[in-house]
């Protein structure tokens, strides 16, 4: 296994009802008597030992974990792009074949669902070595991920994997935080786990789609791994939720702030008093029958007011018919240099040109910018996927030229421009990037 360096370390069990129950690994021992229920929890001083250890957990008898790593420890969840197989990924099948990391250790939650209450055990799962016989049905994006950091860390990078295809964020979320949100919206699959029979005596009728339900995932894959030492989270999820996109930005923000507090994070005694950095991959282009750009915009939002989120955008390599780009290796490369800033301090290009304010001269609306990173570029010929509006709302396509780090936008027929967007559709044409080689996110904006 990969056990979290550096960092406060909590380890638990469960023994007979007062047993004493001792811990010891690289140097270090703590001892512990199991409460009247027989559980029993320690936490380990932090450690950073370079080579493997052996990990002994002894009571009435003895369990002995061999070639434990000490390293950096990312839990990767979300939907079917989440667990979308290296093998089967652009490029996947050469990674599989040439991937030899014996300090690179995977994990796949098993998948269960528990809408009842929230589950101390996982149904399946193990650590194991990254090879080729393990890693090809592995996520692509988090292999792609883990080893650009292993690449640039020089350390043992643990990946865990929690993920089930076509689920809504809300199956992810704790019961009571689901309660909270009071969403305005009905679907059928809460009615349908707790709506009785209407008949006395008729058996209740089982969901079409009971992964679905609220919080049955958290309870059955996240609960029992919350608290286990961890640098962060990376989540690509969203595309189930477009539906309901105007409301995505609470349900996210929510299941941000919800795993934060399951793993203790702000609470001084556990040294976490920043939250650890949860990156969320934005939904790429695609063409389809909902509309995205509200959904993308919900992920913005959510990395622009929470603390220490990030946002890897994907606008760019999408592809138009298939929910299931196969491009991962680039989705992998820009969360890990996210990481690299939010949880690691390293001062690298981490963002694409990020919309921050319109000013109007004119017929030309004048788009300022954050993380030009050392000038804005066009790929491609011109700049494409701008659109202007003005008082009556309609907006129509515009041009965008480049002027030192702005951009001027002006379209026929809008003489004074109130509004701008870039990139505003399903499956846009988006060519804008900083010179860092990263695309800037979609936006829509108003002149204030």
């Amino acid at each position: 296994m990969i056990l979290q360096r550096d960092a406060k370390v909590p380890l638990w069990g469960k023994a007979a009802a007062g047993e004493r129950v001792t811990v010891k690994i690289a140097g270090q021992e703590k001892a512990i008597t199991a409460d009247d229920n027989g559980k029993w929890r320690v936490t380990l001083d932090p450690i950073n030992a370079p080579d493997p250890v052996e990990l002994t957990v002894t009571g009435d008898n003895t369990i002995t974990f061999k070639d434990v790593l000490f390293g950096e420890v990312w839990v990767c969840s979300g939907q079917s792009n989440m667990g979308f197989a290296l093998k089967n990924a652009t490029g996947g099948e050469e990674a599989v074949k040439s991937t030899s990391r014996p300090t690179m250790r995977l994990f796949t939650v098993g998948r269960k669902i528990a809408p009842d209450a929230p589950q101390e055990d996982l149904s399946e799962g193990k650590w194991q070595v990254c090879t080729p016989e393990s890693v090809a049905e592995f996520s692509a994006v988090a292999y792609f991920f883990g080893r650009d950091l292993q690449d640039k860390l020089n350390v043992p990078i643990g990946l865990i994997e929690p993920s089930w295809g076509g689920t809504r964020a809300e199956a992810w979320i704790p019961r009571p935080t689901f309660d909270s949100l009071k969403l305005p919206y009905e679907p059928a699959w809460t009615e349908q786990w707790l709506n009785p029979p209407k008949k006395p005596g008729a058996a209740k009728q089982e969901p079409s789609r009971p992964h679905e339900a609220p919080a049955c995932l958290y309870n059955g894959m996240i609960a029992p791994i919350a608290g286990y030492g961890i640098r962060g989270v990376v989540w690509y999820q969203g595309e189930t939720n477009t539906a309901y996109g105007e409301h995505y930005h609470r349900v996210l923000g929510a299941l941000i702030t919800s795993w934060r507090e399951a793993w203790g994070q702000g609470d001084p005694s556990t040294g976490s008093g920043q939250p650890f950095p949860f990156l969320v991959v934005q939904l790429p282009n695609f063409k389809n029958q909902r509309f995205w750009p509200i959904t993308r915009e919900a992920q913005a939002r959510v990395a622009r007011e929470l603390t220490n989120v990030g946002l890897a955008v994907t606008i760019d390599v999408g592809e138009s018919n298939d929910i299931h780009p196969r491009e991962k290796l680039t989705v992998g490369k820009r969360l890990a240099l996210i990481a690299q800033k939010l949880a690691y301090g390293m001062d690298v290009p981490h963002s694409g040109p990020v919309f921050r304010s319109m000013q109007v001269a004119g017929s030309k609306a004048i788009l300022h910018f954050d993380h030009v990173c050392g000038g804005l570029i066009a790929k491609g010929v011109v700049l494409e996927g701008f659109e202007l509006a003005g008082d009556d709302g309609k907006f129509v396509p515009a041009r965008a030229t480049i002027e030192g780090e702005t951009i001027v936008v002006v379209a026929d027929g809008v003489a004074a421009p109130k509004s701008a967007r870039y990139a505003w559709a399903n499956d846009p044409r988006a060519t804008l990037y900083n010179k860092a080689d990263l695309p800037a996110a979609p936006f829509e904006a108003k002149n204030d």
